[in-house]
């Protein structure tokens, strides 16, 4: 399934992109002329995908909107692991959706397609285009997985033990080529108790056995024995038949690279004779101030939690953009609010406004950022330095925003010209104005009596932080 758009009249520069293979920035060059196919790590459906998740399917979809838009046809792949994820990277401790299962009372197929179908309608919310990605679940290439255990073992790379199949990495020398990791200072069994049959602490399974002791949800017969795939098995297979031997990017996160994404190029560089990918792209993690996010700090949000405070998700979109995707970024509702007026400024600015002419040199000068390293903040810069230039009428300004705004995927069309609650009387401001400064100076009780009368006028205040805002109810 390869999707195509139409390249667009304004020049185009070069696609250069940071390859953490070369540990380079290069110049893309695709297998194919004119095609690019993509391989993404998806989530594991285990659980609710929280908005630091969210930002690999952001990132995946900007990269397959900047190649549409240079005029590539492009093929996406992100998968669903809905089997053999464990706790622990290292393949040890409890298989995540088995977990889910037992902590719920639900089925193992009841967590793993709820929790699929909530990540869809979550990366919808996000504009996140579902169209141009195939989405395979794990589930679905069990005998495919199988059959790649069978060619690793005829290649004299693995070995048995009693709780499954492994990949002995010391058969493969390349091991550890991605990001340079120093094979020495790996540390297994960080999490967990090391397995102490493993020959090597970078081994990892590629068959695990169901515990003599209790049935799995989730286990198949194989050669082997009754169990089912280590967690990296499926990305070489599902790459493999769906994209081929051989394809141009794989993305992840930056916590991929030292074991996941290792040992995925060892699985399949084994089996196939080379690297799968020709350009290992990996995007950086979200705090939440300034703390990696914990469920039991009360720090870990998701998509659902800014809808509770009317925050449109499309407003985390364009957060995420004002960073790069290589940078650790630090999540705030203080500046979530603030790229929220910040958003809200742009498509007011052309209500109403009819779509004039594209301005060349201002969407060159933003195409040049975003091809080059997918650089969004500097492309969003250019939007606004073009915003205080009065010698271009805002007709085609809005035609200009538009153009670069089917790389970034910020909805301003649609945005700028929906009905929204913004003719708010004067007099209703005025007081919700008067109830901001009863609740700063402490006066909570007349400020509960103003938030009632606005009620029955028939709106609401929301607090954000200093702010506020006035919507009809």
């Amino acid at each position: 399934m390869f999707n195509f758009l139409k390249k667009n009249k304004a020049e185009n520069h070069n696609i250069f992109l940071k390859n953490t293979y070369t540990n380079k920035e290069e110049e893309f060059k695709p297998i194919k002329d004119g095609e690019v196919s993509m391989y993404h790590c998806g989530p594991t459906v285990y659980a609710k995908a929280h908005i630091g998740n969210m930002r690999a399917y952001v990132f995946a979809d900007l990269l397959g909107r900047l190649f549409r838009y240079n005029g590539y046809k492009t093929k996406q792949v992100i998968n669903i692991t809905d089997v053999g994820h464990l706790v622990s990277d290292e393949d040890e401790g409890e298989d995540k959706v088995e977990k889910s299962a037992k902590e719920t009372g639900k089925t193992a197929k009841e967590i793993t397609e709820g929790f699929t179908e909530l990540f869809m309608e979550d990366i919808e919310k996000l504009n996140i285009e579902k169209d141009n990605v195939i989405f395979p679940k794990a589930t679905d290439y069990i005998e495919e997985q199988i059959e790649l255990i069978k060619i690793l073992e005829e290649k004299g790379v693995t070995y048995q033990t009693s709780d499954g199949v492994y990949y002995d990495t010391s058969k493969f020398p390349e091991y550890g080529v991605l990001g340079n990791v120093i094979v020495e200072q790996q540390k297994a069994g960080a999490r967990v108790e090391e397995n102490e049959e493993k020959k090597n602490k970078t081994d990892f399974a590629l068959w695990k056995f169901s515990p003599k002791d209790q049935k799995r949800q989730q286990e198949w017969d194989s050669p082997w024995g009754v169990g089912f795939p280590g967690w990296h098995l499926e990305c070489s297979v599902m790459s493999e038949k769906i994209l081929g031997k051989k394809f141009d990017i794989h993305t992840g996160g930056i916590d991929h690279i030292q074991i996941h994404h290792n040992n995925e190029i060892a699985q399949s560089q084994k089996a196939y004779g080379e690297v799968q990918a020709n350009y290992w792209i990996h995007h950086n993690h979200i705090l939440v101030d300034n703390q990696k996010m914990s469920k039991s700090d009360g720090t870990v949000f998701y998509l659902s939690d800014l809808e509770e405070k009317r925050i449109d998700p499309i407003i985390y979109r364009y957060w995420l953009l004002t960073s790069h995707y290589s940078t650790l970024s630090n999540f705030t509702w203080e500046a979530l609010i603030a790229t929220e007026s910040a958003y809200k400024k742009l498509v007011g600015t052309f209500k109403g406004v009819d779509e004039g002419k594209v301005h060349d040199e201002y969407l060159a000068e933003a195409l040049k950022h975003l091809n080059n390293d997918l650089d969004t903040p500097q492309a969003i810069a250019v939007i606004w330095k073009m915003l205080k230039d009065d010698k271009i009428s805002k007709e085609d300004q809005y035609a200009t925003i538009l153009e670069i705004d089917k790389v970034l995927g910020l909805k301003i069309a649609k945005m700028s010209q929906k009905d929204d609650d913004s003719d708010i009387p004067a007099d209703i401001l005025e007081k919700a104005e008067k109830r901001q400064e009863m609740r700063k100076s402490g006066d909570y009780e007349g400020a509960d009596r103003l938030r009632d009368e606005l009620k029955e006028a028939g709106f609401e205040v929301l607090d954000k932080g200093d702010e506020f805002e006035v919507r009809k109810i």
